[in-house]
């Protein structure tokens, strides 16, 4: 099998949008990439042999397909947990936020806010799911502590029987 100078290419792995575990990994584009350069400076005396290059497409086949099942089943992650979220839709909850406070000398420090309100909808955006009130308030999925029914009668709320 050749060998690739890697000194030729490396730039073209540096990306500055990429996060630091995407440029730690190797994508399928980054296969292909590697795969072309391969093709590109292989010797001529010592062309790729039919068996390595099928392998190589095979693994490029395999890795593609691992990539459009992974996005898959963060779609139906998605759809699911707001399917569920959606329940939540018409009941009071609450929850506690930190409020940031700076004293006169500058101090920094946070203190527990307890809020509540009723939920008028689930929005899930970048990978985050909150719940938007009636008030327009905003609240994070897992800041929730309790959840009630506003409806209910109050000792049903309570989850005391008579």
């Amino acid at each position: 099998m050749p060998t690739i100078d890697t000194k030729m290419y490396n730039n073209s792995f540096q990306n500055t949008n990429k996060t630091a575990e995407e440029r730690s990994t190797l994508g399928k584009d980054d296969f292909l990439k590697i795969l072309i350069t391969q093709l590109q400076n292989q010797d001529p005396t010592q062309p790729l042999q039919d068996r390595e290059f099928i392998a190589q497409m095979a693994q490029f086949s395999s890795l593609e397909q691992l990539t459009n099942l992974n996005k898959t089943m963060n779609t139906v992650a998605e759809s699911q947990t707001l399917g569920g979220l959606s329940g939540m839709i018409g009941k009071q909850v609450t929850w506690t936020e930190k409020a940031r406070e700076v004293d006169d000398q500058g101090t920094v420090t946070y203190k527990d806010v307890p809020k509540q309100g009723i939920v008028k909808s689930v929005s899930m955006k970048d990978g985050t799911t909150q719940l938007i009130m009636e008030d327009g308030s905003k609240a994070a999925v897992g800041l929730i502590e309790t959840m009630t029914n506003p409806t209910a009668p109050a000792d049903a709320n309570s989850g005391s029987t008579s």
